[in-house]
Parts: C-alpha cells; sequence; structure tokens
C-alpha cells in the first residue's frame, strides 16, 4: 500500500509552477540548461525543470508546518532569482501567445508532449499541496472528504484572468485550459483502497501511460509519496497568498481525517462547481451540501470555523484566517484585474506580478 505511515502523520510537502520570466519587463523566459547551471543548491528544497522550458517547479522537502514550508520556498525563490532570471506567480502568463513556450527534453515531458499535442500548447502554473498520510484507509477517507471543498478552495486560489495578451472574463484560464487535458478533473469517491487500486490500474491500461503519475487529477492519493496531493489551485502572485491556502488544504486534511464521514458531490455537480469558481473566483456562488448556491464568503465562514481546530493543532490559524484578505482585494484575480486599470494594461499586471514575486516577503 505505498509509502503511507512511512512518515509523521500530516507532515506536509509544498510544489510552485512559476513561469521564467525577463526580470525586466517580465515577458516569458524559456530557461536553457545554462540558466539552470547557475542556480545554486538550495538548503533545503528542490528546484526542477518543468515540460515547458519557460516555467519552474520548486519543490520543498517534508516540512513540518506552513510556517517551515513557507520558508523553504522563500530560500528556492531566492535561489531561482540569483541567477538573473525573473520569476511570476500566475495560474496562466498574461501576455505570451500560443508558440512562445519551447518544450523541455526530459524524457517524461517528451512523451506528455507526444500524449496531449496542442493541449499544451498554453502552459499552466499550479500550486500543489501534499499532506502525509498516516495509513492507506485514512488517506482514502481524506479524499473522499477533500473532494466537496475543492471549489471552494479553487475560487480561493482564482489567480489567471489574462491569457494571450488578454482578459478571458474568468478568474482561472488556468482552469479552463487544463480541461482539455484527459484525467485532469476530479474522480469520484472511492470505496477503500481497494477500489482506489483496482480503479486507478484499470484507468492506467485504457490510457496507455506508464502509470499514476500521469492521471493529473486535481486530487489524489499519492502512494508513492504517502501523501493525499490537492492540485486544483492557481499558482499564487506571492508567499503570503501561498500560506493562507496551504493552511486550508493542511486543516482541512486533518479535519477530514478525524471527523465523521459527510457524503460527497457526484461527479456533474462537482465538475460544474469547479466552473463557477474559474469563472467569478471570490465573487462566486458556490453548491453547499445541500445543493444550495452560496456566496464564497459564507462558505469561507463555515469551513473557516469548522477547520480551525485542526489549523491550531497543526500551527497554521493565523495563515488560515489570512484567507479573509483574499476577499479584500478579490484574490490573485483581482490583484492583477485591478494592476491592468481600465485599459487592460498587461504590463502593468506584470510589473506587479514581479513586485509580488520577489522572495522572502511573506507579509502583506
Amino acid at each position: 500500500m505505498g509509502r503511507f505511515g512511512a512518515g509523521a502523520p500530516f507532515s506536509l510537502g509544498v510544489e510552485e509552477e512559476l513561469f521564467l520570466v525577463d526580470p525586466a519587463s517580465g515577458r516569458l523566459h524559456n530557461g536553457d540548461a545554462a540558466l539552470f547551471e547557475r542556480i545554486e543548491e538550495p538548503a533545503r528544497g528542490q528546484i526542477e525543470r518543468e515540460v515547458h522550458s519557460c516555467m519552474v517547479e520548486l519543490i520543498t522537502d517534508v516540512c513540518a508546518d506552513v510556517p517551515d514550508a513557507i520558508e523553504v520556498l522563500a530560500g528556492l525563490r531566492r535561489a531561482v532569482l540569483a541567477a538573473g532570471v525573473g520569476i511570476v506567480g500566475s495560474g496562466t502568463h498574461p501576455t505570451a501567445e500560443e508558440g512562445d513556450a519551447e518544450f523541455t527534453g526530459k524524457d517524461r515531458y517528451r512523451l506528455i508532449h507526444e500524449l496531449l499535442g496542442d493541449a499544451l500548447a498554453t502552459p499552466v502554473s499550479a500550486l500543489h499541496v501534499h499532506v502525509g498520510m498516516p495509513d492507506a484507509q485514512t488517506a482514502i477517507r481524506v479524499f473522499n472528504g477533500l473532494r466537496r471543498h475543492v471549489p471552494l478552495l479553487e475560487a480561493l486560489g482564482a489567480n489567471s484572468p489574462f491569457r494571450h495578451g488578454r482578459d478571458t472574463g474568468l478568474a482561472s484560464a488556468r482552469e479552463i485550459t487544463l480541461r482539455a487535458w484527459p484525467r485532469s478533473g476530479a474522480p469520484r469517491a472511492m470505496a477503500d483502497y481497494a477500489d482506489f487500486a483496482a480503479s486507478t490500474r484499470r484507468l492506467t491500461e485504457v490510457a496507455g501511460v506508464p502509470d499514476y503519475t500521469f492521471h493529473w487529477w486535481k486530487l489524489r492519493p499519492h502512494p508513492r509519496l504517502g501523501t493525499v496531493e490537492l492540485r486544483a489551485l492557481d499558482v499564487q502572485p506571492g508567499l503570503p497568498q501561498t500560506a493562507g491556502l496551504v493552511a486550508a488544504v493542511h486543516a482541512l486534511a486533518r479535519h477530514e481525517a478525524e471527523c465523521e464521514p459527510v457524503p460527497g458531490p457526484p461527479p456533474e455537480i462537482l465538475e460544474e462547481a469547479s466552473f463557477r469558481a474559474a469563472r467569478a473566483g471570490v465573487g462566486a456562488t458556490l453548491p453547499d451540501a445541500s445543493g444550495h448556491l452560496r456566496p464564497v464568503t459564507e462558505l469561507l465562514e463555515e469551513t473557516v470555523e469548522l477547520v480551525r481546530p485542526s489549523a491550531r493543532a497543526l500551527g497554521c490559524e493565523d495563515q488560515l484566517t489570512g484567507l479573509f484578505d483574499l476577499l479584500t482585494y478579490g484574490g490573485g484575480a483581482g490583484l492583477q484585474r485591478d494592476a491592468s486599470g481600465d485599459g487592460g494594461d498587461t504590463d502593468a499586471v506584470l510589473s506587479m506580478l514581479l513586485g509580488r514575486a520577489v522572495a522572502g516577503s511573506v507579509s502583506g
């Protein structure tokens, strides 16, 4: 049953996918091998290349709590910036056109390109959160429980209103872009670990892919790492926004591991709720447990109170309540649109994103 239980229960790992850009203009930059050779090996965590050469992935080591993870990410950002390139945190690059992004030559990424074709034409950047599970059955319990929270988290994390140089009318163009990928939604609830293993094996065979890491679900048990991984979020403009969202996932995972199971929505309702989150971000109305549409503001208040004891136990209560700050400025999508002004000034958007990506700033 994989590595579940191999590490401390509810340990934390975070991955940020960031765009490499010109440090002055914020325009997309396709990094080459020489760039990555200039990046000094960090004290903690890893810096990896991504499918597109204009992206970098920052991967923490196993962390005890949210402040620890954010500190590691700050160090990784500093290491990339020290190599003389800029970084931007946005689910889609605001000004890059189709074809601007080159592909990385790594064998895995070559295969992904062959499998997905033009679905990869627009690169997208995500925030992934891993929470360590004490055993396989708890992993399934947490996976099932987290499903119903995915749309709220997506709404809070929506940070890609611009794509190909124009306002898409969406809060998360990344979510809509990613719908062109197979195995990229949220799978059904699982009866138990055996159900998950059998379902995963069948899908891997039908898809003709090497293993379950080619199932790009928004949420999945990750036996190889012994975690449940949430993959549904846009990468954030800066570390303060990242901290709040990671805290929410961390606290929700522990809450769902310890509370009585609550039936989650069927896949078609979950898919519709995710679209509503991508369309309107923090301004969305989303279905609650009874199916009634309610504002994100109300759902966030209820969710924070629901998981506050878990957040307190995990040491991330302050970061969790910081999510309310997102509502005041409309989340990442609101920040980008405010920066663009009435005239849709995407250069101003890039300038704002460059400033917020500066490593070491974890407040404001």
